[in-house]
């Protein structure tokens, strides 16, 4: 079925879209999910469509966006979800966070805004990381540590053009360190926090987007996009965000292990992952690991040389 049918098919059978004035397809980010800004009575809704076997999964996401209302997090608000049988998909129905993605907006500020705004993204982190996982979930430690391995697993196997050059430095580390993820807290986890998430307007932070990937886990593991993506773009914002999330104070020793333990089994991660989904971008994800490596020393420093360079 074709966008155009489908965005046809979107206003005539759900039922909160009779009346609406005007149906825009998005075609941005790497999700599976149609995505599209529909118009009805002069606001804007997020429509996003899924295959119907998704519905388990985006029925979570829904979830997890109702119970953010509830910690007062600036994001969309849910409206509706459901299955269209005769197209064979799902909808779900939010509240479009208006404004322009941190990624473009923030460099056409100045650096104590961005920084400012930084604090901000990082209160709400806090917010959303005040929801427990539920009792019965596996310990973080045990979760992490399996996927990890299973990622080894492929990296390994991998032949060696694909691979970091000196590896074995950032390896040791992730091994010397991988006990410090027992007993850590195991807490709702957006899973994807980056200024590529984060939308802005008139020089604050209008709201967080794309629960998608939403997991439980760790909390600290919510800010390895913040090295991976959002230092690249913007510094300031990146501090900002870190000292926001801890009441405008420096981290501890821990944050900074933990950061670093992240980022750098992030970085065995991503290269299994881009050759799967995007092999064509496997250059410039490499660059971006070859920094982050640059900027920790290859993990001799747990703290990020940007970091420090702005605290001296």
């Amino acid at each position: 079925m074709s966008d155009q049918m489908k965005a046809e098919l979107f206003l005539r059978e759900i039922e909160f879209f009779q009346g609406s004035s005007r149906i825009e397809k998005i075609n941005k980010g790497y999700s599976d999910d149609q995505k599209f800004i529909v118009e009805k009575n002069g606001v804007l809704y997020l429509l996003k469509g899924f295959a119907m076997e998704e519905l388990i999964a985006k029925q979570a996401e829904y979830d997890a966006i109702c119970q953010m209302q509830k910690f007062d997090v600036r994001c969309s608000k849910p409206i509706t979800i459901g299955l269209l049988p005769q197209g064979n998909i799902g909808y779900m129905v939010l509240t479009y966070v208006e404004g322009e993605e941190a990624t473009d907006a923030l460099p056409t500020y100045s650096p104590d805004i961005q920084y400012a705004i930084g604090l901000e993204a990082g209160a709400e982190l806090a917010k959303m990381h005040i929801w427990h996982a539920p009792a019965s979930s596996e310990s973080w430690h045990n979760r992490k540590l399996a996927k990890h391995k299973r990622y080894m697993d492929e990296y390994l196997r991998l032949p060696s053009q694909y691979r970091i050059k000196d590896d074995k430095r950032f390896l040791a580390f992730i091994d010397r360190h991988l006990h410090r993820m027992k007993g850590r807290p195991n807490v709702f986890q957006h899973d994807d926090f980056h200024v590529g998430n984060l939308i802005i307007k008139q020089g604050e932070l209008a709201g967080v987007i794309d629960f998608n990937r939403m997991d439980w886990g760790d909390p600290v593991h919510d800010f390895l996009k913040a090295g991976m993506f959002s230092s690249e773009v913007s510094i300031p914002f990146t501090i900002g965000q870190i000292k926001g999330y801890h009441g405008n104070r420096e981290p501890d020793e821990l944050f900074w292990t933990l950061y670093s333990l992240y980022l750098a089994m992030s970085i065995v991660s991503s290269i299994v992952w881009i050759l799967k989904v995007k092999p064509e971008e496997l250059g410039i994800m490499t660059s971006k690991l070859e920094r982050v490596l640059e900027e920790h020393d290859h993990f001799h420093s747990t703290i990020p040389s940007w970091y420090l360079k702005e605290q001296s």
